[in-house]
């Protein structure tokens, strides 16, 4: 009999031990990746905190470099803040109405005048460009108790607020005198505010101070920009011949010398400009209609137009109130003044009580 030698026995002896070395590491790997493995595990490191899945790698920038700044981008109404000013941010809540085109005027018109005597509106005056002039600026006119008023308004360079005072006796369309009387000088100048006259009280309400200035030798007489302040000031004088303060307008009103009507004992103001955007510096157009009840000295917003306007023609008969020509915004979202108008619209009036 032949016995094995010893060489086969060593390497089967070899083969066995890789065998079940193989083995071992498998089962190992299947245990290393069940739940009870990772629960057991982790409960091991109780500072370490599970919720961290993120890593930081090293940046590949060298230490001697500088990191590129992300580019800011910056918009014409952007605040210091830097938050974005909407440019309708001026236009306050106000119950919606049903509007009426009506006939459309002759000729579009800015910066005119309207009487109304009865049923009949007359618009006059104002100019459609700059080309065609048809008027010129004026301080706030009214006639109250016989005589003639002429306040405010601005100086001679259309820029500088004037607070003088005057009056002269009229009657059916003739002077009778030859003097203007100075009279008590209005507490803040300026010109575009509201002259009304209601049971024998005069009130003077918004306008501005400042306004675009000349330049000198124009031959198409062109402005320059300079700075205005609108503000929503009402005045009234009486009896005591002395400026009384009553409460302001719900938000600064100018450019509304006719936007205006008086209604059962209510001041009725249509449209005009405020202050302009605080970052953009553009002119902010009214497409309200304010109502201020001089039973109780108080204002009130009472209905939106069809579209921002400033220096509208204003009328009321029948339960209607109707506005015509002035300059319109440039669209729902941008308040900025635009178009000279003519056209004319109307809508069924409600006042609040």
């Amino acid at each position: 009999m032949v016995r094995p030698s010893g060489k086969h026995t060593s390497a089967r002896l070899l083969l066995i031990c890789i065998g079940l070395l193989g083995i071992a590491l498998v089962a190992d790997l299947f245990w290393a990746s069940s739940p009870r493995f990772t629960s057991s595990y982790l409960s091991q490191w109780p500072s370490l905190d599970k919720s961290q899945t993120s890593f930081i790698l090293p940046s590949k920038t060298s230490e001697h470099e500088i990191p590129r700044k992300e580019k800011t981008i910056r918009y014409k109404n952007e605040t210091l803040a830097g938050r974005i000013l909407s440019a309708t941010f001026a236009d306050l809540p106000a119950p919606e109405l049903k509007w009426e085109k009506m006939a459309h005027a002759p000729v579009p018109r800015l910066d005119g005048a309207a009487i109304q005597i009865k049923n009949l509106l007359f618009v006059f005056a104002g100019y459609g460009t700059i080309d065609y002039v048809r008027t010129l600026y004026a301080p706030a006119t009214q006639l109250w108790r016989g005589r003639l008023h002429v306040m405010g308004g601005s100086k001679e360079n259309r820029h500088t607020p004037g607070l003088e005072h005057w009056s002269l006796a009229v009657k059916d369309g003739k002077a009778l005198e030859t003097e203007w009387r100075t009279e008590i000088p209005i507490p803040r100048g300026g010109p575009h505010r509201a002259c009304i006259v209601v049971d024998d009280r005069l009130y003077a309400i918004g306008g501005q101070e400042g306004d675009f200035m000349a330049k000198p030798g124009s031959p198409i007489f062109k402005c320059s920009r300079r700075h205005e302040i609108v503000y929503s000031d009402v005045y009234m004088l009486d009896d005591d011949m002395k400026w009384k303060e009553l409460p302001p307008m719900p938000k600064p009103d100018s450019h509304i010398e006719f936007a205006w009507v008086i209604v059962n004992n209510s001041i009725v103001i249509v449209g005009g400009t405020t202050d302009k955007h605080p970052v953009t510096k553009k002119m902010i157009l009214v497409g309200e209609i304010f109502q201020f009840n001089l039973n109780k000295l108080e204002w009130s917003v009472i209905g939106k137009l069809p579209f921002r306007v400033k220096t509208t023609l204003v009328g009321f008969w029948d339960g209607w109130l109707y506005f015509t020509s002035g300059q319109r915004d440039k669209g729902p979202d941008d308040p900025a003044p635009r178009k000279v108008i003519g056209e004319m619209w109307r809508t069924k009036l409600k006042l609040n009580s």
